[in-house]
């Protein structure tokens, strides 16, 4: 059965990772579908590419290079970002890295946080502020984070992992933080005609990140899209807000999303590691929590 889309009138969004895999799949239906594409990657030939492909099918699209392991070229694709689209109806924060497999050591970015909550966390919630001004004014939007079912929660004595460190441990508290940055940003931004949401796409897609973690997939990048999709655009998820699903059918996070003091301190940390302020989100912070001491 073809999924219902709703039918832009010239409507921009912005496809992190989209490259490869279920990103690709995303923005290219998107693109079928009358969507004018920010497509989003680190290899510029490769990101040419679905451009290409985009084009080549009736589509619009335009690619923006960074890696978002490094916070300084998250702030350049947000910028730049609002200089190439006048409005931004959907940002999807699809990019991110996984555990590495059996064997994986701890690496860090050169700021020192540590490469998957950089990644895979850190750098959505980076966007997702610098670039809320302009998502606010495109309202009614949309902010899907790209999660995952893999969820741990927060150690916030030791959250870079300096201690009993795995690949799989890195992975799974970078997607929790994921989901409750989602619930607590769908809180801030209540009435503000921006719906923000997450999911568990699919399990195991058949994707370069899956392969190069030694798993044998389960399902595929059109199952996860078609989800990813579901809450992108379609309207039967219209005015629904702050919740986490696992592939099509809502569900529930690990009990750490659901723990307001947890995200608040989670926030306030995230908003020290980037030097940035709630000032784009149009909510005071939480009072104490900032002066708590050190969580890394």
């Amino acid at each position: 059965m073809e999924l219902a889309l709703s039918q832009p009138s010239r409507k921009f969004a912005l496809v992190t990772g989209s490259t490869d895999g279920v990103g690709r799949f995303v923005a290219e239906r998107l693109g079928a579908e009358g969507w004018e594409v920010i497509v989003h990657g680190r290899d510029a030939e490769r990101g040419a590419a679905v451009v290409a492909a985009i084009g080549a099918a009736g589509g619009r699209a335009r690619f923006i290079a960074a890696d978002l392991a490094d916070l300084e070229a998250v702030r350049r694709l947000a910028e730049e970002t609002a200089r190439q689209a006048p409005r931004l109806d959907l940002l999807i924060n699809n990019a991110g890295i996984g555990s590495g497999g059996k064997g994986a050591r701890r690496e860090v970015n050169a700021a020192g946080v540590e490469l998957r909550f950089a990644v895979n966390y850190l750098a959505g919630f980076a966007l997702t502020l610098r670039l809320l001004p302009l998502i606010r004014n495109s309202a009614p939007a949309r902010v899907v984070n790209v999660a995952s079912v893999g969820q741990q929660a927060i150690d916030f004595g030791d959250v870079m992992l300096a201690r009993g460190y795995s690949g799989g441990r890195a992975y799974m508290q970078s997607k929790l933080a994921q989901v409750m940055f989602t619930i607590e940003l769908a809180e801030r931004l209540k009435g503000s005609g921006v719906n923000v949401n997450c999911l568990h796409p699919a399990t195991y897609m058949a994707t370069t990140m899956v392969r190069q973690a030694g798993a044998t997939p389960r399902s595929t990048v059109e199952e996860g899209g078609r989800a990813i999709l579901e809450l992108a655009a379609s309207p039967l998820v219209e005015g629904v807000s702050g919740r986490y699903f696992d592939g099509l059918a809502e569900s529930r996070a690990d009990p750490q999303a659901h723990d307001a003091k947890a995200r608040a301190k989670l926030w306030a940390l995230s908003l020290k590691l980037t030097g940035m302020s709630d000032d784009a989100v149009g909510a005071a912070p939480f009072p104490g929590l900032a002066g708590e001491g050190s969580v890394l």
